[in-house]
């Protein structure tokens, strides 16, 4: 085959896919696809990043004023095509509506189809660089674009949002109900995939009405009746059960919330009775009450006062020490590790032990004594201990950290013998553990045990033998 056929064939396929790309945004709503072509779709998160990084080599090719050559582009427009294409056949298929999922599938058909424009421009203007270049710096604004709505869709729409202070989270002291305290727990739960920008199951939860509609699946709330309320089925399926809420990966609710809600569909979902209304005697003030004890910044403001001076005594060019929030007198510490290891800054914590709530000391050689410091952190709900010569020992002296919620013990050297140690943890609800020489049947016992508890083991083995022993593809073929 002579290099003219082989250019025209490409350039029929190029001109294909982007014909196919184009009739499929714009008939969208009019096609069904078969099961077979829905499972192509499927393929959208594997294919997605090829174009998106040979692109980005070829557009810095460009922009730098270097040939582009001709096998990359035509490697990256058409692994871009069939990408945009991928995705359009997984928006079909998939629960995920609304308008982050239109915006993702515009803006990536429209990355695509405009790489396909560079690709001819290259073969009609080859000496109008400056087309050329004006392509290049809009498809870099549409890979990002594309990809924080990609993002949007797959993680909600605050993803890359700033956390919010803990004071605007607070509970008012006499809260409505249905406002403060169950849309609070639907937020940080629910909402992120539930909400006119992503109605997962055609469901949106930002409203008592949507919650009396549903979706495709039923009511998610029906006013005194927990059996055909779908939201307390679905919270309450077992973890492993595909149709549990939320799915694996997001954090579950717990038992407490759980039980507000049920009590709440219970008393008919009310959504003008505020906490003074109810009886005394209704269960709901009390897990109300509960509920109001956990919030970090009520306990936090029993913490001893610590002055700016004392933070400053503390802190060096290898350990930071900052409050929780402004005003706060919880702490939070991170330590590094300096040319020459010396455990007194760690030892020296002692003066704040019972303020700190975050502890990371990941990657030091820490020993007995800065083990003893730790152990006297009642308070700490966030230890990072990874990297270390943790031994099994060490971990059990840490039995009196009992408000500890995430810990990080992965590559250290501890066994099954510390499993008993992270049962003792009641507040516990992720462990980081890969690397340690914990059995897997030691894990499988300790996740039946505690179902709630999410259990981080890293890239499992096989996958990650085959990527390290696997000899890196040859790309010279793309020069």
């Amino acid at each position: 085959m002579t290099k003219s056929t082989q250019k025209r064939w490409v350039d029929y396929l190029i001109l294909g896919l982007s014909v196919f790309l184009v009739f499929c945004l714009l008939f969208e709503s009019y096609m069904e696809l078969p099961a077979w072509v829905s499972w192509l779709g499927r393929w959208h998160p594997l294919v997605l990043h090829f174009p998106i990084v040979l692109l980005l080599i070829a557009i810095f090719l460009g922009l730098t004023g270097k040939n582009v050559p001709k096998r990359l582009l035509i490697v990256a427009v058409v692994s871009a095509l069939i990408t945009a294409i991928s995705g359009f056949f997984l928006g079909k298929d998939t629960l995920v509506k609304g308008d982050l999922l239109v915006w993702h599938q515009w803006l990536g058909g429209a990355l695509a189809l405009l790489s396909a424009v560079w690709y001819a421009f290259v073969n009609m203007f080859p000496s109008r660089a400056v087309y050329q270049k004006a392509v290049q710096v809009v498809l870099i604004g549409l890979i990002g674009f594309t990809g924080h709505y990609g993002g949007m869709v797959t993680h909600g729409a605050d993803f890359l949002a700033f956390p919010q202070s803990k004071r605007q989270d607070k509970m008012p002291e006499n809260p409505n109900i249905y406002s403060d305290v169950v849309m609070r727990i639907l937020d940080n739960t629910c909402v992120s995939c539930h909400n006119p920008n992503k109605q997962k199951g055609e469901l949106w939860m930002t409203s008592l009405d949507e919650l009396f509609k549903g979706g495709e699946h039923g009511p998610a709330v029906v006013p005194g009746d927990l059996e055909k309320s779908l939201l307390v089925r679905r919270v309450r399926l077992p973890k492993e059960d595909e149709d549990h809420m939320p799915p694996e990966g997001k954090t579950p609710l717990s038992e407490l919330e759980i039980n507000i809600l049920e009590r709440w569909i219970a008393l008919g979902a009310p959504d003008t009775v505020r906490l003074d209304q109810l009886e005394p005697s209704e269960p709901l003030v009390g897990l109300i009450q509960e509920l109001r004890t956990l919030d970090p910044e009520e306990k936090w403001r029993s913490f001893a006062s610590v002055v700016d001076s004392t933070l400053q005594n503390l802190s060096s060019d290898y350990l930071t020490i900052e409050r929780m929030a402004a005003n706060s007198n919880a702490l939070s510490v991170d330590v590094y590790a300096p040319p020459t290891y010396d455990p007194k800054p760690i030892t020296d914590l002692k003066r704040v032990a019972n303020n700190l709530v975050e502890l990371d000391v990941s990657g030091l050689p820490v020993g007995t004594a800065e083990m003893a410091t730790i152990a006297s952190c009642t308070n700490l709900e966030w230890l990072e201990i990874d990297g270390t010569p943790l031994t099994d020992e060490e971990l059990q002296s840490l039995t009196n950290l009992q408000n500890l919620t995430l810990l990080k013990v992965y590559q250290t050297g501890i066994t099954d013998r510390s499993v008993e140690f992270f049962k003792q943890l009641p507040k516990l609800s992720k462990l980081y553990i890969w690397d340690t020489n914990i059995s897997e049947a030691a894990l499988e016992a300790l996740q039946k045990e505690r179902p709630a508890l999410q259990v981080y083991k890293g890239i499992d083995p096989k996958i990650k033998d085959f990527f390290v022993t696997t000899d890196s593809t040859d790309t010279s073929s793309l020069q």
